[in-house]
């Protein structure tokens, strides 16, 4: 039998956490990710479904911040839904179960890196990093933007100096790189 050792986006065993002194940069690996798209002529069951499971469902440029589970919309009949890693690893699973016909679900845990970026300066930081309007933002609102030619979303959390990055894990490094790059310019 093989010793297997899991690795986080960036390579380490450990979540790398980046504190500079008005900002920090923490690498999240304790999300469970699916996504999840209504299927043609199931549109009301499945969100009926995502209606329960979070307490609404997210429009255009919004998250559901509910406890375990959250989502975000990604487009029309579109969600990414996430949850602890260590209570809901088979999150994708669960949510076939619940929605069954009425959606297509995909596991997304391999695909997205997440980063948790807090402090007083996390405004200026996202300014320098992507044009979403930060400032504007509130508690729950999603946007999907470029960081450094990535894809990616940023949605702002419930404390005012706190947003979650998430980006392709295949290009980690590089945006943990203009991550670090823009907390570097506001230190």
């Amino acid at each position: 039998m093989h010793d297997l050792i899991s690795t986080t986006a960036l390579g380490g065993t450990e979540p790398q956490i980046n504190t500079f002194p008005h900002v920090t940069i923490t690498e999240n690996d304790g999300v469970a990710l699916a996504s999840v798209a209504a299927r043609m002529g199931h549109e009301k069951a499945c969100h009926a479904a995502l209606k329960k499971l979070l307490g609404a469902v997210p429009g255009p440029g919004r998250a559901q911040l509910h406890d375990p589970e959250a989502g975000f919309w990604m487009g029309p009949d579109q969600w990414m839904i996430g949850a602890p890693k260590a209570s809901h690893e088979l999150l994708a699973d669960t949510l076939k179960d619940l929605l069954g016909d009425a959606a297509s679900v995909t596991e997304q845990s391999g695909a997205w890196v997440c980063f948790d970026i807090t402090g007083p300066a996390m405004p200026e930081m996202c300014e320098r990093l992507c044009g979403v309007p930060i400032r504007q933002m509130q508690s729950g609102d999603a946007q999907r933007t470029v960081i450094h030619q990535l894809g990616c979303f940023v949605i702002r959390r419930e404390a005012d100096d706190h947003i979650r990055v998430f980006g392709p894990r295949a290009s980690a490094a590089t945006l943990h790189h203009a991550l670090i790059t823009a907390a570097k310019s506001v230190a």
